[in-house]
């Protein structure tokens, strides 16, 4: 079993940054693939970004390619996502997840999910 616990969200103006954490636990994540998806009110959810367990292999939604960067430290178990250049159309509560293996990540197939954490961004 994995569990994940998000943190890092926050109020931030349009055109800030923001770096969101995904403490991982429970076992260990090699061979495991992460991700981060988002959620905005009414809306589905948003598959935003994938890594591998090496790191290797990143993959981005059109939506955020460029603005933002997923990254992982394997010595923290941690995941991270880095977004800048935020605009209010950004906001929603943003969920990490965590899959074995690679291959089902790219499309968004997660097994193991975080509680959320809130990005609010102001005009």
């Amino acid at each position: 079993q994995v569990q994940l616990v998000e943190s890092g969200g926050g109020l931030v103006q349009a055109g800030g940054s923001l770096r969101l954490s995904c403490a991982a636990s429970g076992r260990t994540l090699s061979s495991y693939a992460m991700g981060w998806f988002r959620q905005a009110r009414g809306e589905e959810r948003e598959f935003l970004a994938a890594i591998s367990w090496s790191g290797g292999n990143t993959y981005y939604a059109d939506s955020v390619k460029g603005r933002f960067t997923i990254s992982r430290d394997y010595a923290k178990n941690t995941l991270y996502l880095q977004m800048n250049s935020l605009e209010p159309e950004d906001t929603a509560i943003y969920y990490c997840a965590a899959r074995p293996g690679w291959v089902g990540a790219v499309h968004g197939n997660f097994d193991y999910w975080g509680q959320g954490t809130q990005v609010t961004v102001s005009s």
